[in-house]
């Protein structure tokens, strides 16, 4: 089964209400109504697009280590992959997604880093809650994410919504913003090129891991 195979059946049982989520309504009709608005603000077109040059980062991963993108691309291309947090079923699946197909980026000598407003200690659960064997980076103020112009305001309906739902986000990211990047994808060639972007205002759709192996072949075969 696909990712997206994955991600549209966990939608249906969601959003129709099935035990274990019985959802209201209300809440799926609020939760459509910011994605329609994201995805009509153009903020997806404004983030950055292949032949862009990637922004450079140092970031911290769940164990405190510092993985700077220099250094990372330094060794081979480098697989970026944002997204919302633990919290996110849709996130969760997709970065299992990704730990399936890391043996094939590997063996290409590409890296893959993915990139998340959250804490370390929920960057630990990420990990933990999907077997990884790639860092999860923490994205302080989703600084990163807005240099990849990916950082968006969430509408004050909206942190209602989440705030009667318990999903304190300043909590969950150690950050009094209520800020999240939509959910992005990115090859980044040795000289930092972005050669393949894809990102998203709809949380629920995301691409295929072997969609990016045409641009990762490419960067493998670039020299430094």
């Amino acid at each position: 089964m696909t990712l997206q195979a994955k991600l549209d059946a966990f939608k249906a049982d969601f959003e129709a209400g099935k035990p274990p989520y019985n959802v209201p309504p209300a809440v799926i009709e609020t939760m459509h109504r910011a994605t329609a608005e994201l995805i009509a603000s153009g903020a997806a077109d404004r983030a950055l697009k292949a032949g862009d040059k990637a922004p450079s980062f140092q970031l911290a991963d769940a164990s405190g280590k510092v993985h700077a993108s220099a250094d990372l691309l330094a060794k081979g291309p480098l697989v970026v992959s944002f997204y919302r947090g633990v919290w996110c079923p849709y996130c969760n699946m997709e970065l299992q997604a990704l730990q399936d197909a890391l043996p094939s980026f590997e063996a290409l000598g590409v890296s893959l880093v993915a990139i998340s407003p959250q804490t370390a200690a929920n960057s630990r659960k990420s990990v933990t809650k999907n077997a990884l064997g790639f860092p999860i980076l923490v994205d302080p103020h989703n600084d990163v994410a807005a240099a990849f112009g990916l950082r968006f305001a969430l509408p004050d309906y909206l942190v209602d919504l989440y705030k009667a739902l318990k999903n304190d986000l300043p909590a969950f990211n150690g950050d009094p913003s209520w800020t999240l990047p939509m959910p992005a994808r990115f090859v980044i060639g040795q000289d930092g090129t972005i050669l393949y972007a894809e990102v998203n205002p709809d949380y629920t759709r995301r691409p295929e891991p072997a969609d990016m192996l045409p641009a990762i072949r490419r960067a493998a075969l670039l020299p430094a």
